[in-house]
């Protein structure tokens, strides 16, 4: 399995010289992982913008923390979950209005009319109350809702990312709508 081929993650050998310090190795894992993050970036994040940001985001995140990588074996696993966690961070973000809009001249465009101000304010209300429900539920069902109905991803790709059977994972996002909808009703 050699660690430069794109359709294989890097070597063990080469995440274990990485994890004991040796900075070439960090330097190669880092590249030969790249195309890796970047594809599981861009299947779990919910624009190109945010999984290009959560790739670089993760390579941050391995060149610090290969050290703490606790069993060679599990490197793609741990980076894969590093992606993951930065897009539902990245999704959050975006849910709360707190990101800012990436072409300024359209959002003044869109404050000039006093009916598209009136529809973005009762727009953000409803988000802001949605994602105030949603960061209420249980932290299991909160990512299951964000994956499957927020990013729109395929259910199966929700339930091997979480580590779930596709019934289960079925089953907590019914859980997490019942409880929305119930927040917010």
């Amino acid at each position: 399995m050699p660690s430069n081929n794109e359709s294989s993650w890097p070597v063990e050998s080469l995440v274990q010289a990485a994890k004991n310090g040796d900075a070439a190795s960090i330097a190669t894992l880092v590249t030969t992982s790249h195309p890796h993050v970047q594809r599981v970036a861009r299947t779990l994040c919910a624009t190109p913008q945010d999984a290009e940001d959560a790739a670089q985001e993760a390579l941050i995140v391995l060149y610090r923390r290969i050290g703490s990588l606790r069993a060679t074996a599990a490197f793609s696993s741990w980076i894969v979950r590093i992606v993951r966690n930065e897009c539902i961070r990245r999704s959050r973000l975006l849910l709360l209005g707190l990101r800012r809009a990436h072409d300024t001249k359209d959002r003044a465009d869109d404050l000039r009319a006093a009916d598209d101000v009136e529809s973005d304010v009762l727009c953000r209300l409803e988000a802001g109350r949605i994602a105030e429900a949603i960061a209420r539920l249980p932290a299991d069902q909160r990512a299951v809702l964000i994956m499957r109905d927020v990013q729109d991803l395929p259910g199966a790709v929700v339930a091997v990312t979480l580590g779930l059977s596709k019934p289960a994972m079925k089953s907590r996002l019914l859980r997490a709508r019942q409880a929305l909808r119930e927040q917010l009703s």
